[in-house]
C-alpha cells in the first residue's frame, strides 16, 4: 500500500462510507479510509430484523456507557455506537427521517453558513433512491436506497389506527411535506435488505484503484506539524503504522470518537490536555462539548394474543426471510411505525415528540428478555435544552472516554416536563380503543393510575438514549465553533470534521440521514464543488 496519499478519511460509519465514494471519484485523487472495526460480514448486519441479535454482538459494537447521570437515578447508559464498515447505519433500526427545514435554518441562524434548507436539500435528493420515485422533496438516483417496508405486525398498523383515534392525522410520508402524524416508518433497505453506507456507498467503489480501505485498524493519532494535519498514525495487529495525507485529513469518528482524537493530536480544551500530559498544539475548549442526545422512555403493555415479535424463532425468522427473498419478519425494522407529535409546551408549529412502536417487549434496548407478549411505544423529546460533555479517561485511543451526557439538566427543567409528556402520550395511545383486542396489564409503568410525580420517577429510572448523539465538534462562523462552515478545523490547516459531532443542534428525528446529507456537501466543499 502507499505511504502517502491524498486524503486519509478516519472511520468507516455514516460519513466516511460516502467521503469515500465521492473523492474516489475523481481518478487522480489517492484515497485513505481507515476503521477501527471489522468488515460487515456477519448475517445480522444484513437481515434487517436481525439488528435485535447485535444488540450483544460486541465486535461490531464499541459499547459505550455514560458517566452516572445526577437526574436519572445515578444511572450509567448505554450508548451503542457501531465499530464495523458502516458505522451506525450497519446495526441501527433504519428509520429515514430528515427533520424538517427549520431545523436547519436554525443551524444557519447560529452561524453555520450555507446549512439552511435550501442549501441541503439538495445533498438529501442527491443521496437518496426513493422506491416511490422522485419529486420536490425526493430522489430517486441516489446510491442510498429508501423503501416502504416490505412486512408489518399487525400490531403497528393498530398503533396508527391508536394515533388517529387520539386525534392526530395520519401522515404517509414523515419526509414530506409536513411531518406530523402517524404512519410507517420508510427505510434505508434495498430490496429487502440493510441499505448501510458501507452498502450504498462504499461497496460500489470497493473496486477503485485509487481506493485504499484498511479495517481492524485504530487511529491513535493525527500527525500535525506546523499548524498543519500531516498524516495519521494507526495501530493494526500489534503494529503502528504512519500514512502520509498530501491534500486533507478527513475526520469522521462521530460524536464520541471525533472529539476523543482532536484531543489525543493536541486540538482541544488545553487544561484537559494538560491533565493527561497531551502537548497542547491548538486551545480549543469547544471540543467535546455542546453534547446533545434525544432521551427516550420506553411504555411496555402485555398483549392477550400472541401476534407480537417476543416468541419468534430466530432460525424460522432467518429461515423464511431468505428461503422468500428477503422477505417475511426479517425484513422488518422492528421499529415498524411511529408518529410525530406537537406538544402543547412546544414553542413553535414543529412536532416536538416523536414515537417509534415496536410490536415486541422491549427493555433495556432489547438486553432485557421478558416472559410472554407485549408491545412498545418509545417516547422522545425532539429538541432537548440539556447539554452534555466528551472527557478523556486517558491519553490512550483504546480507553473510552467519559460520557457525561448531563440530561434532565437544563436550568429551566423544560426537559423534565417533555419528558414527562412523553409518558403521558404513550399511555393515551395505549389506552385508544385500537388497542382493545390486545391490551394486557400493563408492565412499565406498572400501573395506569400514576399521578404526574410518579410517573416523573418512572422517567428518571427507565429512561434511555435512543442513540442520536451529537454537536461535540460545532460547526459555526464564531471564532470558538470547533470548525467553520466548511467543516475546516479550526487552528490546524489542511483538517476536517466530517459527521454527527459538528451539527450545532439536534433535528427532528433520527440523525443517520442528516449525517449522509453532511458527508454529500462536504465532499462538494473539498472539491472545491
Amino acid at each position: 500500500m502507499p505511504t502517502e496519499f491524498d486524503y486519509i478519511i478516519i472511520g468507516a460509519g455514516s460519513a466516511g462510507c460516502v467521503l469515500a465514494n465521492r473523492l474516489s471519484e475523481d481518478p487522480d485523487a489517492r484515497v485513505l479510509l481507515i476503521e477501527a472495526g471489522p468488515r460487515d460480514l456477519h448475517p445480522f448486519i444484513h437481515m434487517p430484523a436481525g439488528l435485535s441479535k447485535l444488540v450483544n454482538k460486541k465486535g461490531v459494537n464499541w459499547d459505550y456507557d455514560t458517566a452516572p447521570e445526577p437526574q436519572l437515578d445515578n444511572r450509567t447508559l448505554w450508548w451503542p455506537r457501531g465499530r464495523v464498515l458502516g458505522g451506525s447505519s450497519s446495526i441501527n433500526a433504519m428509520c429515514y427521517i430528515r427533520g424538517v427545514p427549520g431545523d436547519y435554518d436554525d443551524w444557519a441562524a447560529a452561524g453555520a453558513s450555507g446549512w439552511d434548507w435550501n442549501g441541503v436539500l439538495p445533498y438529501f435528493r442527491r443521496s437518496e433512491r426513493n422506491s416511490r420515485g422522485d419529486d420536490a422533496l425526493h430522489g430517486s438516483m441516489g446510491p442510498l436506497y429508501v423503501s416502504d417496508l416490505r412486512y408489518t405486525n399487525p400490531l403497528s398498523s393498530v398503533f396508527i389506527e391508536a394515533g388517529q383515534q387520539a386525534g392526530f392525522a395520519r401522515n404517509t410520508d414523515f419526509n414530506g411535506p409536513q411531518q406530523q402524524g402517524f404512519g410507517f416508518y420508510q427505510v434505508t433497505q434495498k430490496n429487502g435488505a440493510r441499505c448501510s453506507s458501507a452498502v450504498a456507498y462504499l461497496d460500489p467503489a470497493r473496486e477503485r484503484r485509487n481506493l485504499h480501505v484498511v479495517t481492524g485498524a485504530l487511529v491513535t493519532r493525527i500527525s500535525i506539524e506546523g499548524g498543519r494535519a500531516t498524516g495519521v498514525v494507526y495501530s493494526s495487529g500489534g503494529r503502528s503504522y504512519h500514512q502520509r495525507a498530501v491534500r486533507e485529513v478527513l475526520l469522521s469518528g462521530g460524536a464520541i470518537n471525533s472529539p476523543q482524537l482532536l484531543m489525543l493530536s493536541g486540538i482541544g480544551p488545553a487544561d484537559e490536555l494538560r491533565k493527561h500530559d497531551i502537548e497542547v498544539l491548538h486551545d480549543a475548549p469547544q471540543v467535546g462539548r455542546n453534547l446533545q442526545d434525544h432521551l427516550d422512555v420506553c411504555t411496555l403493555q402485555h398483549s392477550t394474543q400472541r401476534v407480537t415479535y417476543d416468541r419468534a424463532s430466530d432460525v424460522r425468522v432467518a429461515f423464511d426471510y431468505y428461503l422468500r427473498g428477503h422477505s417475511g419478519p426479517g425484513s422488518s425494522n422492528l421499529a415498524e411505525a411511529g408518529g410525530f407529535v406537537r406538544s402543547a409546551l412546544a414553542p413553535d408549529d414543529r412536532a416536538d415528540i416523536q414515537l417509534h412502536f415496536v410490536p415486541a417487549m422491549l427493555d433495556d434496548h432489547g438486553r432485557h428478555r421478558l416472559a410472554g407478549d407485549g408491545y412498545t411505544a418509545h417516547a422522545c423529546f425532539l429538541r432537548p435544552r440539556s447539554r452534555g460533555h466528551i472527557g478523556l479517561a486517558s491519553a490512550s485511543a483504546g480507553d473510552k472516554v467519559r460520557i457525561q451526557a448531563n440530561y434532565l439538566s437544563d436550568p429551566e427543567g423544560f426537559d423534565l416536563k417533555m419528558m414527562l409528556e412523553c409518558a403521558k402520550l404513550s399511555r393515551t395511545l395505549f389506552a385508544q380503543k385500537a388497542f382493545d383486542p390486545y391490551r394486557g396489564a400493563p408492565i412499565f409503568p406498572a400501573r395506569s393510575d400514576l399521578s404526574d410525580a410518579e410517573l416523573i420517577e418512572f422517567v428518571r429510572a427507565k429512561a434511555e438514549s435512543v442513540y442520536h448523539p451529537v454537536g461535540t465538534c460545532r460547526m459555526g462562523d464564531d471564532e470558538s465553533a470547533v470548525v467553520d462552515s466548511q467543516l475546516r478545523v479550526r487552528g490546524v490547516q489542511g483538517l476536517r470534521v466530517i459527521d454527527a459531532s459538528v451539527m450545532p443542534s439536534l433535528i427532528g428525528g433520527n440523525t443517520n440521514a442528516p449525517t449522509i446529507m453532511i458527508a454529500e456537501r462536504a465532499s462538494d466543499l473539498i472539491r472545491g464543488r
